[in-house]
């Protein structure tokens, strides 16, 4: 499989998102990539941060999803698309998967939600695996493949041999500059990358904005451990790989026994 991981800038409109997500899946057509993941909630964007996102609209997110799956069928290019949903109980942050044919697929919900976020969104209490092109993979929404390894080892050991990881950390006003990947001294989100890879022997792809300071690459994480590629720090770009499913042989989550953890 042919993996496009798109780190991009805040966009400042729903409709600057969705031309964006277009013109990405365009570009990723001309590489052949057959799904492009990108960042946690790219529209709108992320509430409770340190840059003004518009009122929810239910309307507009019903109105982006119709253009990016008709985007979708158009290139033959799948997409893992971050997004707010509304429901019956409230505002979800999540992320649609769309077929290479424009069906949605469903959506994963962030379900773990930080404390302060957890005051703007709502957890849904599902989780999914997804197909797409006979691969199977499952997404953790940030703070999730951050803080709780469970969500992505629930995925693994339902036959997931990739899950994708839409995050948001840093910003485009103040921090710190990072100019090395899983320096000792960075924040500690890119060695969790490797955990989560290692932990389950899958491949780890996460997906961050292009910001000014920004705290995480956009990286591909390989079954052992190893990264295999990143995006440099604020640079807008898609990055693409291919991946060889037969190395993702999920042995450390199919070795996971539940019952040598008793209540």
């Amino acid at each position: 499989m042919r993996v496009g991981l798109a780190q991009l800038k805040l966009p400042h409109s729903v409709s600057q998102g969705v031309d964006k997500v277009v013109k990405t899946l365009e570009q990723g057509a001309s590489k052949n990539v057959d799904i492009i993941c990108f960042p946690e909630s790219y529209i709108p964007g992320l509430r409770g941060q340190d840059f003004d996102v518009c009122k929810p609209d239910q309307a507009a997110m019903e109105k982006a999803l119709k253009k990016i799956c008709a985007a979708a069928k158009s290139y033959s290019v799948a997409a893992v698309v971050g997004m707010e949903w509304e429901s019956t109980i409230g505002l979800h942050n999540v992320a649609f998967v769309i077929s290479h044919s424009e069906d949605v697929l469903g959506y994963q919900a962030k379900n773990q939600i930080p404390p302060g976020e957890d005051e703007i969104y709502v957890p849904d209490g599902k989780r999914k695996i997804f197909t797409v092109k006979g691969v199977t993979f499952g997404i953790s929404i940030c703070h999730e493949g951050w803080r709780y390894p469970e969500t992505v080892r629930w995925a693994a050991v339902r036959g997931a041999r990739i899950v994708f990881h839409p995050h948001y950390t840093g910003s485009d006003k103040e921090g710190t500059t990072i100019t090395e990947w899983g320096l000792p001294s960075s924040p500690y989100y890119e060695k969790a990358m490797i955990c989560r890879s290692v932990e389950n022997t899958i491949y780890f792809a996460s997906v961050n904005y292009a910001l000014q300071f920004q705290y995480s690459a956009t990286s591909l994480i390989s079954p052992w451990g190893e990264c295999i590629a990143y995006v440099p720090y604020g640079k807008e770009d898609l990055l693409v790989r291919d991946i060889d499913l037969s190395e993702a042989t999920g042995l450390f989550a199919e070795r996971y026994n539940p019952a040598l953890y008793p209540e």
